[in-house]
């Protein structure tokens, strides 16, 4: 019985302890969404709610003295003015859809009145064969049809208001077009103005969008999002033509190119972008040149770095030149280089032995094994260096054969500069017969490399008995030369050796095979 109880008392002790820990396990629960939750809170609480919006007052603020007051406005106080500008850019949009359906329902009263005026003449012909009942019933249907397009226009009071302002402004340019007009003519005159409003508002509506896009930039450089905005930007940029309507797509497209918002605009950024090309270009040269003046002193540096260089100065030159131009087309640099950061990623992966061939010509270009001119054995081939870039080498052969080696199988193979020093050691090897003077011969020997102009005296050429190989006496001929001079010199030496061994009575063994006849006496 006592050990009983004493199991009872500790099997409660244990279900108390585990209820302690299950309601501080809860508390820690409760504690770390707390602490999660509440600097969301805190961090929504920290911009003021009294904060009002200072730079929309003047929606034509010029676009410089609106980056001057942003600048100075905090992340809370620029989100203000994010929300102002878009409700402005709102507005503008607003009053182009307004226009843009009361020129899609003009458009519509004149179709309808054409159906009318033929309807008409279709009575006319009719009533003179005599049946005129289906002609009458055509006619008013036609006029009640145009008479309900008359009156979804003229219901609408925000429609009717765009009409009575487009009417207004081609007044005020000295063009005809009233909202009362009821003929057709006048119905394509008011359609007309509807239009050139759109054009006008699309003008200002872009003036709006570069004005909101500083406010962004500004609030984007201090840690605000600005992705919503953005794509409602996207969204209602852009002119949308009616390409089944000739007249309406004349002029929308006249109209966009006349406005200072649009054709002009445009005209003058593409003039703007062709300016800077050019004087990059001309830019370009001239550093290239000031690099070569440049890097010609500097007598550490081949050839074929030199080149690299120069032509290395003018690319980049070039390629500041794009980007600063495109900045005058009025494209963001910033996404165009996320794009080329991406796709220089998926084309190093896929180009991977072209990589591997442009770090060997780096490499090749600091550690100068050659240069142009130069004769070298690389990968197998002789031949001399015609030029290099970053992916390949060219090389002459003798024969005059181009080969062109990549820079990968030149950096990772052994590499031999024929010519890449001042001096060279021609090895000649001269064989005499057994019973022939080797004093005699050697006497020769060194008389032909005194005698040769080309050959240089220091350091010293060697004349040796070398070898007493099996069926010669064999005698080295090790004279220096110049690289340039080493085929020419070899050549002279083998000829004359030659005919001085001949004039002198010295043979020069070859292989022959001797044969012995054994008679055998018959049994």
């Amino acid at each position: 019985m006592m050990v009983w109880g004493l199991q009872k008392t500790i099997f409660c002790h244990f279900l108390m302890r585990s209820n302690q820990m299950k309601k501080s396990l809860k508390t820690l629960l409760w504690l770390v969404i707390a602490l999660a939750v509440i600097p969301n809170f805190a961090i929504a609480a920290e911009c003021p709610s009294d904060i009002k919006a200072i730079t929309n007052d003047d929606p034509n603020i010029p676009i410089k003295v609106l980056a001057q007051r942003v600048k100075p406005l905090t992340k809370c106080e620029l989100e203000v003015e994010a929300q102002a500008w878009v409700l402005l850019l709102q507005k503008k949009i607003t009053e182009i859809s307004n226009a843009e359906v009361a020129a899609l329902y003009k458009k519509d009263e004149i179709q309808k009145a054409e159906k009318v005026e033929e309807a008409l003449e279709d009575a006319n012909k009719v009533k003179e064969g005599g049946d005129s009942e289906e002609a009458k019933k055509a006619s008013q249907e036609a006029k009640k049809a145009l008479k309900e397009a008359e009156e979804k226009l003229s219901e609408d009071k925000t429609l009717q208001k765009a009409v009575e302002i487009a009417a207004t402004k081609a007044k005020e340019e000295g063009k005809s077009a009233t909202p009362s007009e009821t003929s057709k003519e006048g119905k394509a005159e008011l359609k007309t103005a509807l239009i050139e409003h759109i054009n006008s508002l699309i003008a200002e509506r872009t003036a709006l969008i570069d004005r909101f896009n500083i406010v962004l930039t500004e609030l984007t450089a201090k840690g605000g999002t600005t992705v919503e905005y953005d794509a409602y930007i996207k969204a209602v940029s852009g002119i949308k033509v009616d390409v089944t309507d000739a007249g309406a797509t004349w002029t929308t497209i006249t109209g966009w190119l006349m406005s200072e918002e649009g054709g002009f605009r445009w005209a003058v950024n593409l003039i703007q972008f062709l300016v800077i090309i050019i004087l990059f270009y001309l830019l370009s040269i001239i550093a290239g040149k000031a690099a070569q003046k440049a890097f010609s002193k500097m007598k550490q540096f081949s050839t074929l770095l030199r080149d690299f260089l120069v032509l290395t100065t003018r690319r980049l030159t070039l390629l500041v030149g794009l980007f600063v131009g495109l900045s005058a087309l009025e494209i963001n640099i910033g996404p165009v280089l996320a794009i080329i950061g991406a796709a220089g990623f998926v084309i190093a992966f896929a180009l991977q032995n072209s990589l591997s061939n442009f770090a060997s010509g780096i490499l090749m270009l600091l550690y100068r094994p050659f240069d142009i001119g130069e004769v070298v054995k690389v990968a197998g081939t002789l031949g001399s260096v015609e030029s290099m870039n970053l992916l390949s080498t060219q090389l002459r052969t003798p024969d005059n054969q181009l080969v062109i080696v990549p820079n990968n199988s030149v950096w990772g193979d052994v590499i031999v500069n024929v010519t890449g020093i001042t001096e060279r050691r021609i090895d000649l090897v001269f064989g005499i017969g057994y019973s022939d003077d080797i004093d005699k011969a050697q006497r020769i020997l060194e008389e032909i490399v005194s005698e040769h102009k080309l050959i240089l005296k220091n350091p010293g050429a060697k004349v040796k008995l070398h070898e007493l190989a099996d069926s010669s006496v064999n005698f080295i001929c090790r004279p220096w030369v110049r690289p340039d001079d080493y085929w020419d010199v070899y050549w002279d030496i083998t000829r004359e050796v030659k005919r001085r061994f001949d004039a002198e009575g010295i043979s020069i063994p070859f292989p022959q095979h001797d044969v012995h006849l054994y008679q055998v006496a018959n049994s």
